[in-house]
C-alpha cells in the first residue's frame, strides 16, 4: 500500500478563529496586527478585507487608508501553534499521525484512512464539512508525497485529489512557491522568468546544485518522491494501539461499553499472539463536540485476560458524557511487558503470589482506591525495627531474607515511634497503664523485655527495650522504654506497633 497524505491549508486561521468569538465581525473587514521596527503591520487580514486589497505585512495606516472603516484587533503572540495543535489533536479521529505545519497547516498521514469514509472524496468532503460547519475556510489536497499535498493545497486550482503517482505531473504548471523553496532561491528563478515548475525541474542536477543549492535539490526530491520526508506528530502513536471509528456517533452507556468490548477483543487477541500483556491501558473517546475524554487503568502484573481488563474500565466508564455522540474510539497500551507461561497458569499456585488472580484482585482494588494505597513489604537485613522492612516495587521482587517469626512483631508497624505517658512499678518489669492520644490504657497481660540494640555502624543512639501489652479492651501493642530505667525518670516510652 502507497502511503498517502493530506495538507490542511487554514487560509484565514487567526482571522476565523476571531470570527468564531465575536459573531459581529462575520460581515466586518477588520485584520489583525503587532508592533514591527516602530510601526504596526498586518499580521492577518480576514477574506473581507482582503477584497480590498489589504493583506499580510502592510503597514496599518496604510491599510486604513485604503478602507477608512477597518477594524484593527492587538494579534496574540502564538496564537496560530496555539490553534493547529489543537486542531491536530481533533483531527486525530481522521488518522492516528497528525502533525502541525506552522505557519497556517496541518499534515495527516492518511494511509488506510479514507476507506473508513467511502473513499478518498468522502474522506477530504468529510474533513472540509466539518471545519466549514466550524466557521474555518481550508484547503486541502492529498497526494502521495508531503510536497506535492502541500503544493497543490496551496495553489492547485481544480484536482484536489492526485492519484497514486502522478505527484510530478501535478506540479508542473504550479509556481516555484509550491515547492517550498526559500524566499531567495524564489527571487532569484523569478528573474530568470522560471515563474513555472516544468521550466527547470528537468534542468540537469549539477546546474539546479550550482545556480539554487542543495535545499532546492532537496525539496524536489520530497516532492515527487525520490526522497522521503518525515513529520513529527503531536501523538506519538504507541505500537499498541486499535481505533474504533463510528458510522453513527454513540450516545448510550451500552454502546460505550460494546466498543470498549470489541477494541479489548482485538487488542488482547494481538497481544496474546506476540506473547505480551499490557501493564497500562487508555480508553479514548472522540465526541462530536470536539471534546476528547480519556480514561486508564494499570495492572500489577502483564495481563491480556479481557473480562479482568473490562472490569478495571467499568467501574471508570460512568465518567464518560457522551453528550451529543462519540464518533470515535480508541484504545491503546502505552506499556506493555512479555507474559511468561507461569502467568497463564490461572489455575495453579492458588495460594502463592503468582496466582494471577491475586494479581487482578490487587487491580480492582487499586483501581478503585488507587494504586498508592496499596503496599507490599518485604524483609530487609536490619535489627533496627524501622529499618527491617522495605516496600515491594511489584509483586515479582524477591528477596533472599527471611521474615523473622521468632519473635513477635506488629501487623502495623508506626514509620516513627509516637510518645506515650508511662507508669510502671520497678526497673524492667512491664507499665500498668499508658495513655495514647489522649486515651488510657490499662494493661492486663504483657510479655518482655525484648532489647535490640542500635545499629552502631549506621547511628548512635540508646537502645530499647520492647514489651508486646494487651489493654482491658483486648487491644495489643508494641511499646517500648528507650534507654535504661533510671530513677530521675529521664527515660522515655513510645507506641512502635499494633498487633492485629
Amino acid at each position: 500500500m502507497s502511503r498517502r497524505f493530506v495538507t490542511i491549508w487554514f487560509r484565514y486561521l487567526k482571522t476565523d478563529w476571531l470570527s468564531r468569538r465575536q459573531p459581529s465581525l462575520l460581515h466586518t473587514p477588520f485584520i489583525l496586527a503587532a508592533p514591527h521596527h516602530g510601526r504596526m503591520l498586518i499580521t492577518a487580514a480576514n477574506i473581507i478585507a482582503e477584497k480590498e486589497n489589504i493583506y499580510p505585512g502592510m503597514v496599518v495606516a496604510d491599510a486604513r487608508a485604503i478602507l477608512p472603516g477597518l477594524q484593527v484587533f492587538d494579534d496574540k503572540p502564538g496564537l496560530a501553534a496555539e490553534l493547529l495543535k489543537a486542531f491536530a489533536e481533533w483531527c486525530i479521529r481522521f488518522g492516528p499521525l497528525v502533525a502541525v505545519d506552522l505557519p497556517d497547516g496541518l499534515i495527516l498521514d492518511s494511509t488506510g484512512c479514507s476507506h473508513l469514509w467511502g473513499g478518498e472524496a468522502a474522506y477530504l468532503t468529510e474533513i472540509n464539512k466539518r471545519f466549514y460547519a466550524n466557521g474555518y475556510h481550508i484547503r486541502m489536497a492529498m497526494a502521495d508525497t508531503i510536497g506535492t499535498a502541500w503544493a497543490v493545497a496551496r495553489f492547485g486550482k481544480e484536482n484536489r485529489i492526485i492519484e497514486p503517482g502522478g505527484q510530478l505531473h501535478a506540479l508542473l504548471s504550479l509556481p516555484p512557491e509550491a515547492l517550498r523553496l526559500e524566499a531567495g532561491v524564489i527571487e532569484r528563478l523569478h528573474k530568470l522568468g522560471l515563474r513555472q515548475v516544468k521550466q527547470f525541474i528537468t534542468m540537469p542536477r549539477s546546474a539546479l546544485h550550482r545556480r539554487f543549492g542543495e535545499h532546492t535539490i532537496l525539496r524536489i526530491d520530497q516532492a515527487t518522491g525520490m526522497k522521503e520526508e518525515w513529520i513529527q506528530p503531536v501523538h506519538v502513536v504507541v505500537p499498541y494501539q486499535e481505533r474504533l471509528p463510528c458510522l453513527e456517533p454513540i450516545v448510550t452507556a451500552t454502546g460505550i461499553e460494546i466498543a470498549l468490548q470489541k477494541l479489548l477483543e482485538t487488542l488482547c487477541n494481538r497481544l496474546h499472539k506476540e506473547g505480551k500483556g499490557l501493564r497500562q491501558a487508555r480508553f479514548i473517546c472522540y465526541r462530536v463536540d470536539n471534546k476528547i475524554i480519556t480514561i486508564e487503568i494499570g495492572t500489577n502484573r502483564a495481563s491480556h485476560h479481557i473480562n479482568h481488563l473490562f472490569k478495571l474500565f467499568e467501574e471508570k466508564l460512568s465518567t464518560i458524557e457522551p453528550d451529543l455522540g462519540i464518533e470515535l474510539f480508541v484504545l491503546e497500551a502505552p506499556k506493555t511487558e512479555d507474559l511468561s507461561p507461569m502467568q497463564e497458569k490461572i489455575w495453579e499456585g492458588i495460594c502463592s503470589l503468582e496466582n494471577i488472580r491475586l494479581a487482578e484482585l490487587i487491580d480492582r482494588v487499586a483501581n478503585k482506591i488507587g494504586a498508592t494505597h496499596i503496599h507490599r513489604y518485604l524483609p530487609d537485613e536490619h535489627y533496627w525495627p524501622e529499618r527491617s522492612i522495605k516496600q515491594a516495587s511489584s509483586l515479582e521482587e524477591k528477596t533472599n531474607t527471611a521474615w523473622r517469626n521468632d519473635k513477635p512483631r506488629p501487623a502495623h508497624l508506626l514509620a516513627a515511634p509516637e510518645y506515650i505517658d508511662v507508669a510502671a512499678p520497678l526497673p524492667d518489669y512491664p507499665p500498668m497503664l499508658f495513655r495514647y492520644k489522649g486515651k488510657l490504657h490499662i494493661i492486663k497481660k504483657a510479655d518482655g523485655p525484648e532489647r535490640i540494640e542500635r545499629e552502631w555502624w549506621i547511628e548512635e543512639g540508646l537502645h530499647r527495650d520492647y514489651y508486646a501489652v494487651e489493654d482491658e479492651e483486648g487491644h495489643r501493642y508494641w511499646i517500648f522504654r528507650s534507654g535504661h530505667y533510671d530513677q530521675e525518670k529521664t527515660h522515655q516510652w513510645f507506641i512502635h506497633g499494633f498487633f492485629a
